[in-house]
């Protein structure tokens, strides 16, 4: 059963996000959100990072993606809302 306050961001990454340890970094700001999701590269250049968790805590930890040294290889950043699923684990990276 999920969070009743919990939603979905996906967020599309464009710029330099690719073969820069883009997802790598990421990943190690999760820990201090109370958050779950995934991050992969896309095949077009882009990064999705699926999340899931309060709205609040989503949206900081984006702001803390954009804040911290990946921020300059953001080109564009686009999100967008829906439910959670509750399927999601930790964060992880995947292909």
């Amino acid at each position: 059963m999920t969070d009743p306050n919990a939603c979905r961001a996906t967020v599309l990454y464009t710029g330099r996000v690719q073969g820069v340890g883009f997802r790598y970094s990421v990943k190690s700001l999760a820990p201090g959100f109370d958050a779950t999701g995934t991050v992969r590269n896309l095949t077009n250049g882009q990064v999705e990072l699926v999340m899931e968790g309060e709205k609040e805590e989503l949206e900081a930890f984006m702001q803390a993606v954009r804040d911290s040294g990946l921020g300059p290889m953001i080109r564009d950043e686009s999100c967008h809302w829906s439910e959670a699923t509750g399927e999601l684990r930790g964060v992880e990276i995947t292909r």
